[in-house]
């Protein structure tokens, strides 16, 4: 399996702190089935800083340790960049890093719980610096959960999405797993990922598409699984057409 966002390199954000916890999360990995791992440290956070050249470097460390340790599994390169007002300046400075390097996807994360009014702007300005925005999981964030169409909006203009696996099997609450179900039904999301930060924030890639394929079917779960590979090689997604979502906050399911 190819797990596309993980925060393996030690000592840049809240992931692994150590090599040594790096090569624990990464042995963890191997044991689940999982032979690549995209490292995506946080970037334009409030706390942390890692632009591309920090990532670039601290990537190739981390592979040959791997290979001296004799552990099975490739790390590329990723970032999860803060979307904030400087966001479209990061990237005129060369700051921003896509997945694997060249794919052309970014990963996009937002502040807790908001969706910030410049949101739409910013995403089309992304697009035309040829980017294609990788909405992080957007089940956690309340916003997009009592106003789906805030993301249905998002993704209908050519952003995709990526829901966390831990969500699928309630590790990120009711309300986070009721909505990542939705996503699916919606045909608002489209890569699984683990976004694991250490062995207790692990990855659950096997369970989620387990639980996935006893919902959808295997069909759904081999396509999600395909787009991880087009991800990688920065070819365009395949996506059903979206469909709008009720207002949960109307509703009061949550």
């Amino acid at each position: 399996m190819i797990d596309l966002h993980c925060h393996i390199i030690p000592g840049v954000d809240d992931g692994v702190q150590t090599m040594e916890e790096s090569l624990a999360l990464a042995r963890l990995a191997v044991k689940e089935g999982i032979e690549t791992v995209v490292a995506a440290p946080h970037h334009l956070h409030s706390t942390f800083r890692n632009p591309k050249s920090s990532i670039i470097k601290k990537v190739s460390e981390l592979n040959k340790e791997l290979k001296n340790e004799g552990i099975p599994l490739e790390v590329l390169p990723g970032q999860e960049v803060r979307l904030n007002g400087d966001i479209l300046n990061a990237f005129k400075r060369e700051e921003v890093l896509a997945i694997n390097h060249t794919s052309g996807h970014v990963y996009i994360e937002f502040p807790n719980h908001e969706v910030p009014t410049y949101t739409n702007r910013v995403f089309y300005d992304i697009q035309m610096e040829g980017y294609k925005p990788v909405i992080t999981h957007p089940e956690t964030n309340r916003t997009f959960r009592q106003n789906p169409d805030l993301l249905y909006q998002l993704v209908k203009n050519g952003a995709i999405t990526q829901v966390t696996a831990a969500s699928f099997v309630g590790k990120n609450g009711k309300a986070a797993k009721k909505f990542a179900f939705q996503l699916i039904e919606s045909s608002l999301t489209h890569i699984v990922a683990s976004n694991a930060h250490s062995k207790k924030r692990g990855f659950y890639l096997a369970d989620a598409y387990e639980k996935i394929e006893k919902k959808f079917g295997s069909s759904t779960v081999y396509q999600f699984m395909e787009n991880a590979h087009v991800v990688l090689d920065g070819e365009m997604v395949y996506t059903d057409r979206p469909s709008p979502m009720k207002s949960n906050k109307i509703l009061g399911i949550f």
